[in-house]
């Protein structure tokens, strides 16, 4: 097909970001680690998923570039032993031809921060007194293996045993995804606001995928759940306002799971900041304006962290309030569906794009398009069709194309409000297939390709999947086995090219490990202690008060009303003016159904 050179250049780019430290956080606390679906090969699976994006949007924009060779003609692919030669065809320079090859800028993240010193951290994780949740997190990691060598649990017990685990290393995990997300929201924020008339490709890079794990949207502000110590996107939200004055910010979640964590910290910013607003209509000294977060979900009703009917839990998911209050909470729940027709002309058409629809109701009711617009997505792959029986137990699945289409929809959203910012983190999604299909679906969503060019949604068939998965698969002894099948489609033979370099080492248990253990365990712990507290995830219209958060980096260390006296997780609460004080997340834990089958 015919495509000018002038329309190559209009494409939107995406960024994918990757972080290796994010593999040092895994099981120590016995070998049996056949129950934990949250395990460091999940990164590998993104990366092929990734990689199989790249070269289908790179065969599609070289089939319409001139000069180029079509996909029917392939170009002699590079040797994948060359290193050098890999990562430069990878590697986005600012000059056109190249620009058209890759419409996808791959960054290998170093970025880093401390948890103890980062503003933004301490906006949303930090407490009044002393960082204790932040103290007491790097004191867990720091003396797990000797808990664990003393056939203890390194986790307290206070916590969920049958969803958390740390390993020394997990702090390096935990803080270079943090800083990972940090480094996409300033290379998107810093990509929106080049000035008009520089050219080159980076002036187009506004939006960002994040391969990151430990996930984080069932973290409270000092209460770890459900496979996550630190709420990874509502960080990078507070980094977008504290250091480039984002003040209205979209987060959009599409896990399978309610985002409780990050609901809960949603709440309590827009009741600060709300606050701060009648203070000065009564009188009140004027102050620089804090943040306002629409969330808005679609999840399972039946799943973590709603699966035991708990009252408060359930309410909090089905929460729908704009601008009352000073809240914008939109919380849809997923559905069965009959067929394709009825998932997208009835179901997301009428029922999940309400939570875009939704948000676009909130920029318009806080001002309309600005510079001061940001859009997150908290992208989840587990409620994949492709998600282990296990993990997605009541069929309230959606197809894999769903990632693709509903990234389409939000970079419309942010095109029109927010100069094309969207910085999508992953979450959830636990299946190598669901997670391959949905990082390829998703990835190929955030490219904005010219209308002469098209995506096919079958890229990411079954089909094609399986063919990914047999051309990907290990060995024995770890060992890839890239490019073994002698395969002669060219699409195949380029993510194998570009998957290379992005291999990430799983880490095994190195001498640092403990050599004992306490008894293997499984993930399906349960434990019916009662548990009296109160949290803003538990109701949807009753937060805790709290002091408001500074806008300010250098005071952002006093942004929480925890009373250092409280360590997370106790049942005792501080009281002020006679009402409880809690920043407690409910004690829930996740519920696993057997060993998945090996689908290899």
């Amino acid at each position: 097909m015919a495509t000018t050179h002038s329309n190559l250049l209009e494409t939107k780019k995406a960024s994918a970001f990757f972080q290796n430290a994010c593999l040092q956080h895994r099981f120590i606390r016995s070998k049996d680690t056949s129950n934990i679906v949250e395990r460091p090969e999940r990164l590998r699976a993104v990366s092929i998923g990734l990689a199989a994006a790249i070269a289908r949007l790179e065969e599609a924009v070289s089939s319409g570039a001139p000069n180029q060779t079509t996909s029917s003609s392939p170009a002699k692919q590079p040797d994948p032993n060359d290193l050098a030669e890999v990562m430069g065809r990878m590697k986005l320079e600012h000059d056109s031809s190249s620009f058209i090859r890759s419409p996808v800028s791959v960054v290998q993240s170093r970025a880093t921060i401390n948890i103890l010193n980062n503003p933004a951290v301490k906006f949303i994780h930090g407490d009044i007194e002393g960082d204790v949740y932040l103290e007491n997190l790097k004191a867990w990691a720091k003396g797990s293996s000797d808990k664990v060598l003393n056939n203890e649990s390194e986790i307290p017990e206070h916590l969920s045993q049958g969803d958390l685990y740390l390993c020394p290393e997990s702090i390096d995990a935990i803080q270079g995804a943090v800083g990972t997300v940090c480094e996409a929201v300033d290379t998107v924020v810093a990509s929106s606001r080049e000035a008009s008339g520089v050219s080159g490709p980076s002036s187009t890079s506004r939006r960002a995928f994040v391969a990151i794990r430990p996930p984080g949207h069932h973290c409270g502000e000092d209460t770890p759940s459900g496979f996550c110590f630190m709420n990874n996107v509502a960080v990078g939200a507070a980094h977008a306002h504290l250091q480039h004055g984002i003040n209205r910010i979209v987060i959009v979640d599409i896990d399978l799971h309610h985002g409780n964590g990050t609901q809960s910290i949603v709440w309590q910013i827009n009741e600060e900041t709300y606050r701060k607003v009648l203070e000065q209509k009564g009188g009140g000294p004027p102050s620089s304006p804090g943040p306002q977060i629409y969330y808005g979900s679609t999840h399972d009703i039946l799943s973590y962290p709603c699966e035991d009917g708990k009252l408060n839990l359930i309410q909090a998911a089905s929460v729908s309030i704009h601008k009352s209050h000073g809240q914008y909470i939109e919380n849809v729940h997923l559905q069965e569906y009959r067929s394709e027709e009825h998932f997208w002309n009835v179901l997301y058409k009428h029922e999940y794009s309400k939570v875009l629809r939704r948000a676009e109701e909130f920029l318009d009711g806080t001002g309309g398009p600005g510079d001061d617009v940001m859009i997150f997505i908290s992208c989840g792959m587990d409620a994949c069709e492709h998600e282990y029986e296990s993990m997605s137990r009541h069929n309230r699945k959606v197809p894999s194309s769903f990632y693709y289409r509903f990234a389409q929809d939000t970079c419309a959203l942010s095109e029109k409000y927010a100069r094309g910012r969207v910085v999508s983190v992953l979450e959830g999604g636990y299946s190598d297939r669901a997670l391959i299909s949905g990082a390829m679906a998703h990835m190929c969503g955030l490219v904005d390709l010219p209308s002469s060019l098209k995506i096919e949604e079958d890229w990411w068939s079954l089909e094609n999947l399986i063919k990914l998965e047999k051309l990907t698969k290990k060995r024995r002894g770890g060992r890839p086995s890239l490019g073994a099948s002698g395969s002669t489609e060219p699409w195949l033979e380029r993510t194998i090219a570009i998957l290379e370099p992005l291999e990430m080492s799983v880490p095994t248990l190195s001498s640092r490990c403990p050599t004992a253990s306490v008894p293997p365990t499984s993930m399906t712990l349960r434990d019916r202690t009662k548990v009296k507290t109160t949290s803003t995830a538990e109701s949807p219209s009753g937060p805790r008060t709290t002091p408001a958060r500074s806008t300010l980096p250098a005071s952002a260390s006093a942004s929480k009303g925890t009373s250092s006296g409280t360590s997370p997780g106790s049942d005792s609460g501080s009281t002020e003016g006679g009402a409880t004080r809690s920043n407690k997340l409910p004690r829930v834990i996740l519920r696993l159904g057997p060993k998945p089958p090996d689908t290899t």
